[in-house]
């Protein structure tokens, strides 16, 4: 009897390559813009303010540091197991660190271990984003049909924009409605621990795509 191929429809492999990137790069950007407001007085209050910059930036650093051991990870098993299987798991492991991120505690609270734990959580997000680009570039473009895998690997370069403005406008907001002390005590947290529930969406979307063909 013949194997029937089930095609997936255009709109859900658009939707699945795209939404993982725009939530993996949102999670990036919030951390940059965390970065430049807060990260160094909660988690290097005892240096001077230059240095409290410059150490943020340091943690922010550290995820593109990693992001080429994740794009050589994912990328490995994505060519053993197949692509939706890797990029599921990029999307928990970016979306796991970045919501830990939104619970530590700060310098005051732990000592020396709250810019450690930082800085494990900054691994995790490189490992994550650096699994996410060239599995969703693949998903696309291995599903697409014959003559269109130009257009179809269109999609994930639209979710790093999308990501960016989501994370603007969240600080933006917050920025707006907080006073500086609010914002600093625990609303800088709040874009962190939304993240959780973008990944589960995002999941969600993943989880109910077919493999791409050549693993089907």
């Amino acid at each position: 009897m013949p194997k029937t191929i089930i095609v997936p429809s255009v709109a859900r492999i658009a939707l699945a390559s795209f939404i993982g990137t725009a939530i993996e790069f949102y999670d990036f950007y919030i951390y940059g813009m965390a970065a430049a407001m807060v990260i160094g007085p909660v988690f290097f209050p005892e240096v001077g303010q230059a240095t409290q910059v410059l150490s943020a930036f340091l943690t922010f650093s550290v995820a593109f540091l990693t992001r080429p051991l994740g794009a050589m990870l994912f990328g490995h098993y994505g060519d053993r197991i197949g692509r939706k299987a890797t990029l599921v798991a990029s999307l928990m492991v970016m979306g796991i660190s970045t919501t830990l991120i939104g619970c530590l505690p700060g310098y005051n609270d732990i000592g020396v271990w709250a810019p450690i734990l930082l800085c494990l959580c900054r691994f995790g997000q490189g490992i994550g984003l650096g699994g996410e680009w060239g599995g969703a570039a693949l998903l696309a473009t291995e599903n697409a049909p014959i003559g269109k895998r130009g257009l179809y690997g269109m999609f994930p370069q639209l979710g790093p924009p999308v990501g960016f403005l989501l994370a603007t406008g969240s600080f933006f907001l917050l920025v707006h409605y907080l006073s500086e002390q609010e914002f600093k005590d625990w609303g800088w947290r709040l874009p962190f621990l939304a993240s959780s529930v973008l990944v589960m969406i995002g999941l969600y979307v993943r989880l109910a795509l077919l493999e791409t063909p050549i693993f089907a």
